[in-house]
């Protein structure tokens, strides 16, 4: 109190501390990995369902995304599923053209596609018909490097030919005019071909064989297709192989070699077909592929050079000996 008696209040201020929140941070975090965590599965399960040429694509448009972003991504007449993507760094030129060659000798995603809706329609067919459908055990579906074959195997009940002949068996007639308005519906090429077994006739190799016998059956094929309906300019080869081409795990004289072999070719197949690419003096095969036999300075085992004597000792003993005088 002060002098005077005058009285003033004693004001004691006190601060309220308001302490702020300290979890929210840790909300945001969660969240951003929620988020992170669920796009993973989302990209795990979509490449669980997609393709692989898909899956491919995917990978080369992501192994060059900075040449992608420059160049804008415009790939004119690419084959890749996503436009876009440069020269592959990590692939030199040669590793390029060697993937290339592989591809190009192998049916696409879409050409399988086409053979496989093809061989599903041939089936259907097939099953539509009571008499056809029995035949379904004796037919063959695989894909080659050449195309879809289809195999029409010959059986001992159920002969697709006359024994020892050309005359096409009814049934085998149907099934081949079934056959033809579906292959006529592809762009591709075909190709016949005729097999035989190894059972010879009974003049041999010198005179009407397996040779004119598997010739004339993949032309009474080709003559049953085309009075089926299917372009005659789609046919691109028809031979005969004889008994010379046996099926796997078979005796040369098992039925079942007799057989019509259909390819529909690939693209690439029946341009090589048409042009084989003749090489020129200049052009060398690879070493790899040109047989020892074919090499120079390579003689037979027991052959020798015309311009060196024989001996005397060598000489069989019935041969006339010539004199050089004469």
């Amino acid at each position: 109190m002060s002098k005077g008696g005058d009285k003033r209040p004693i004001v004691i201020r006190r601060k309220k501390v308001v302490h702020a929140h300290h979890g929210g941070a840790w909300k945001i975090a969660l969240a951003d990995f929620m988020t992170a965590l669920m796009a993973l599965f989302l990209v795990m399960w979509i490449l669980s369902v997609s393709s692989d040429e898909t899956r491919r694509g995917v990978a080369e448009y992501f192994s060059t995304p900075l040449v992608t972003a420059i160049t804008g991504g415009d790939r004119s007449g690419s084959t890749r599923v996503i436009p876009g993507g440069g020269p592959d760094p990590t692939h030199s030129d040669g590793e390029r053209a060697r993937i290339d060659v592989l591809q190009q000798t192998r049916p696409s995603a879409q050409e399988r596609r086409f053979f496989d809706d093809l061989q599903e329609r041939i089936e259907r067919a097939i099953e539509r018909d009571p008499e056809l459908r029995e035949l379904r055990n004796q037919m063959r579906f695989d894909l080659t490097r050449e195309g879809l074959r289809i195999q029409l195997l010959d059986t001992e009940q159920r002969p697709m030919f006359e024994l020892g002949s050309d005359q096409v068996a009814p049934y085998m007639r149907s099934l081949l005019r079934t056959m033809a308005p579906l292959l006529n519906e592809l762009p591709n090429d075909l190709s016949i071909s005729g097999h035989t077994d190894s059972v010879p006739y009974a003049g041999g190799y010198r005179g009407y064989s397996n040779w004119e016998l598997s010739n004339d059956r993949a032309n009474a094929s080709r003559r049953e297709l085309v009075a089926g309906g299917l372009d005659p300019d789609q046919l691109l080869r028809v031979s005969g192989f004889a008994d010379r081409v046996l099926l796997s795990d078979t005796s040369p004289t098992d039925p079942i070699n007799r057989r019509i072999e259909l390819v529909v070719l690939l693209p690439e197949i029946a341009e090589a077909i048409r042009n084989p690419g003749i090489l020129s003096a200049d052009d060398t095969l690879p070493e790899g592929n040109v047989p020892e036999a074919l090499l120079p300075d390579q003689a037979l085992p027991g052959d020798t050079a015309l311009d060196e004597p024989v001996p005397a000792e060598q000489v069989p003993p019935n041969m006339p000996q010539v004199d050089d005088e004469q």
